[in-house]
């Protein structure tokens, strides 16, 4: 076990070489006490909840349970372990998701051993710590996220489409709605391209799909 005054770490990293360097970089703190790696998530998971390390350093590309699998476990089970993200893969959905799951830190690979020690150190110390180059992705992520999505269908086109889904005709709707045929017609087309989708039986199994109709 590690001493009062160390900082246990966990390395969960799927390339050999990276994980090596890695590894060689905390044993080589003072600070740091390296108790275990591995090399893929579902290994790595059981060994986070026997250990309980200070700090795990999670690969999102993981073979058997990614790395976000296993942030999530790991906050589900109430561990003490704070989770850095190592990650090929720095698009801002991908950073959202991880912070939104637990993660204490996201680093791209491109860091430098000594960044990824410092980070460490930080998230050990209770900070959160994200890579500059995906600070703006994931405000903009953010934004998005926050911005009221359009209904994807006007009301109208879901008006046709729910009589669509009842078996009416293009005639038929029309006289329900009291709409000409050639404006039906319009309205079939455009909910067709926003589903993306190229016919009407096509379109009516998207939508349930998409919970837009039962």
């Amino acid at each position: 076990m590690a001493g009062e005054d160390l900082t246990s770490v966990y390395v969960a990293e799927d390339h050999p070489v990276f994980q090596e360097a890695v590894a060689r970089a905390i044993r080589a703190r003072p600070d740091f006490e390296l108790v275990g790696a591995a090399a893929d998530g579902r290994t790595a998971l059981e060994e986070i909840r026997a250990l309980q390390p200070t700090v795990a350093l999670l690969d999102l590309r993981l073979p058997h349970l990614d790395g976000l699998e296993v942030v999530r476990a790991i906050q589900r089970d109430s561990l003490p372990t704070r989770v850095v993200v190592l990650s090929a893969d720095s698009s801002r959905a991908f950073v959202y998701d991880a912070l939104k799951l637990g993660a204490a830190g996201f680093l791209t690979k491109a860091a430098t051993l000594t960044e990824i020690c410092d980070t460490v150190a930080a998230v050990a110390r209770g900070e959160t710590v994200l890579a500059p180059q995906v600070q703006s992705d994931l405000v903009s992520e953010l934004r998005a996220r926050e911005q009221p999505q359009r209904p994807l269908l006007s009301e109208r086109e879901m008006q046709v489409l729910k009589l669509i889904a009842e078996g009416l005709t293009g005639p038929e709707i029309g006289a329900r709605l009291y709409i000409s045929s050639s404006t039906v017609k319009t309205h079939v087309k455009s909910l067709l391209e926003k589903l993306e989708v190229s016919d009407r039986a096509a379109a009516v199994a998207e939508a349930m799909r998409r919970g837009l109709i039962e």
